[in-house]
This record gives structure tokens, sequence and C-alpha cells, in this order.
């Protein structure tokens, strides 16, 4: 009988622990990476510029690029001032959108991407698509995946608290995101990856089922390594699909009609994903999902973040047309307005009591 298999792409190197900064050039050096040391490291102007004071003298053979901010433009630029050195590969050291441009600027000018994460905000650290704003809002740009992922958990512990809790929000949402894929399936014949399914909801189970708190070094492992396995999901689907459901149209919603005011992505994706699951019937789910988005200092409710009722239920009526194609639960109900406001308020019960 024939052995069947398929290649992951994932990256060479995932190095989480504390102090993972400090080997890095040795890491790199021993997975031949980098042997010559000669590197392209993208930074930030702010928290970039201590962090490169540190790390300079143990990666001699570096150049420093200071990324202007998160956009198109600015990856283009980043890319096109990298074509004149002769690297091994690309080092995105910083956030979402350090990381983000640094993903393009790589594959733009052919070179791996070494993801060097100094926060845990979102599942785009180890995923395939750089997201970037552009002249029409915010595109999502297909990228090779890193090569490799390092998270130094002290450097984590460092940035601000709310960087923890946006990652939380977004690692727990998967689990709406891959009902919803589930449901697709079911009504439409969408194809379902199994594999990557079972990625995606174990990485989002993972972080909702653990005790810890976000001080806790095992309990930031687990949210590292969920959010590192959510963006091998993605790839092993071709798809943001095991990710992506209807608690991201709503966020996408949050941004597109109320731009200045939107709240962090994992802020908007836990809530849209808690009450996705209680449109669904899921009510336990919900309160559970609830219960440990609260306990980890996630709003659930969009007055948490600032908004009343009626801008939910605009925000929720909105939603699906921000992601034409895409079948999720509010696709499937199809809710008119009097109906989600019913619905919210039912929600809003719920977790109440």
């Amino acid at each position: 009988m024939p052995v069947l298999t398929r290649l992951i792409p994932s990256p060479l190197v995932v190095d989480i622990r504390a102090g993972a900064l400090n080997d890095l050039a040795g890491v790199l050096a021993d997975q031949r990476i980098s042997s010559s040391g000669k590197l392209a490291v993208a930074i930030s102007g702010g928290s970039g510029a201590k962090l490169r004071e540190r790390l300079a003298p143990a990666l001699p053979g570096a150049d420093w690029y200071e990324v202007g901010g998160g956009t198109l433009d600015d990856a283009i630029k980043l890319g096109d001032a990298m074509k004149s050195g002769r690297y091994d590969a690309v080092v995105g050291l910083g956030g979402g959108k350090i990381i983000d441009c640094a993903k393009y600027a790589a594959a733009r000018i052919g070179l791996p991407l070494v993801a060097v994460a100094t926060n845990l905000s979102h599942d785009g650290l180890c995923s395939p698509v750089a997201t970037l704003d552009n002249d029409a809002g915010r595109g999502s740009y297909g990228v090779p995946n890193p090569i490799a992922v390092v998270i130094d958990l002290d450097i984590i512990r460092e940035a601000p608290v709310r960087f923890v809790r946006s990652g939380i929000g977004d690692a727990v949402s998967n689990i709406s995101c891959v009902a919803d894929w589930e449901l697709s399936n079911r009504e439409t014949g969408e194809a379902i990856d199994g594999l990557a399914a079972a990625m995606a909801r174990q990485a989002g189970e993972a972080v909702l089922r653990h005790p810890g708190g976000v001080g806790d070094d095992g309990f930031l492992t687990v949210l590292a390594e969920g959010l590192v396995l959510t963006g091998i999901s993605m790839s092993v689907a071709g798809d943001s699909r095991p990710a992506s459901g209807a608690c991201h149209e709503i966020n996408h919603a949050f941004d597109l009609l109320h731009p200045k005011r939107a709240a962090s992505h994992g802020e908007q994706v836990g809530i849209g994903a808690a009450f996705a699951m209680h449109l669904r019937g899921a009510r336990e789910e919900s309160a559970h999902m609830v219960e440990v988005l609260r306990r980890h200092g996630l709003p659930v409710l969009p007055e948490d973040i600032g908004f009343g009722v009626e801008e939910f239920v605009k925000v929720v009526e909105y939603a699906p047309q921000t992601r034409p194609g895409r079948y999720t639960i509010l696709e499937h109900l199809d809710l008119s307005t009097d109906q989600i406001r019913d619905a919210y308020a039912d929600y809003a019960k719920a977790i109440s009591s």
C-alpha cells in the first residue's frame, strides 16, 4: 500500500521561552538560516531602538532598518531599501505591523523571514498573510510563512498587558471560526480541511481551558503556541478560513464603520465570537467563553468598548458585507435589524445571569 503524505509549510524553528532573544544569533547559525550573520533587521522607531541597542553586539553583521508604519507603502519602501544588501534573511523584530511589513518586504526581495515577536496581540506572527493599510483601507497579502519564529517571554511581559489580552481574544475566537467553517460545509458543501480545523480548534481550546493568567510563563507559552499553530493552520488550509468567521466579520465591520473608535482586534473578535456562539445556540459554550474572557480582563459586551446597543446592531447587520462569499452563522440566519436587536438582548441577559 502506498504511503500518501503531504508537506505542511511551517517554520524551521519555533523558539518560545524566557530568554530566547539572547540566543537569536546562535539559533540562526545552528539552523543554517544565517551562518554568516548577514541579516536585514526591521524594527520600529520606538521600542525597536532599545532592542537594537541590546542585540547589536550579538549581531555584528546585521543592518538595521526602521519601519515607518504599517502601510503597503512602508513595506514596499522597506523591501526596496533592503535590495542593496546581500542578506541571508530578513528579521522582523517587533509587533504585528513591523512583522507584517517585514513579511511583505522579504517576499518582495525573495528572502526568508525570521519573525521575532515582541507581543502576542494576534495570530498573524506565523501566518502566510501580511495585513497592511492601503489607499482603499486595509488589505491582506499572501506571503510565505516565516522560516523561524522566536518569542521571548521576558520581552512579552515587558509589553502592555493589553497586547496579551488581545491575543487571548484572537486565539479563543478560533472555536467560533471552526464552527462557522463546519456550518458552511454542512449547508453549502464548502470543503473543510480536517487537519487545519483541528489545529485551529485545539489552539483555541488550549487557551480557553488553561487555568493560568496573563503573568504566568505557562499560560503565555500556551498562548504563544496557540497563535503559532493558528498561523500554520491557515497555511495548511491555504486560506484564513480556520481562524476567520462571523467574529472576524464583526471585527472588520467595527473597523470600517468606526475607524477612529475601534478597539483592538482581539477585543472585537472576542465579543464577536461569544455573540456568534450564542447565535448558533451553543449557550453553554458562549457562557464559558464569556467567563474566560472576563477572567483575563477582556470585554464581552460592546458597551465595554464604548459602543451602544444600536451601534452594535448596525455593526452585526453590516458584517457579512466585509467578506463577500464567506458563509457563517450570520449569513445562515440572515437576521433582520429587529431580530439582531432581540438576539443581542437575549445574549446580554444570558451572560449577566
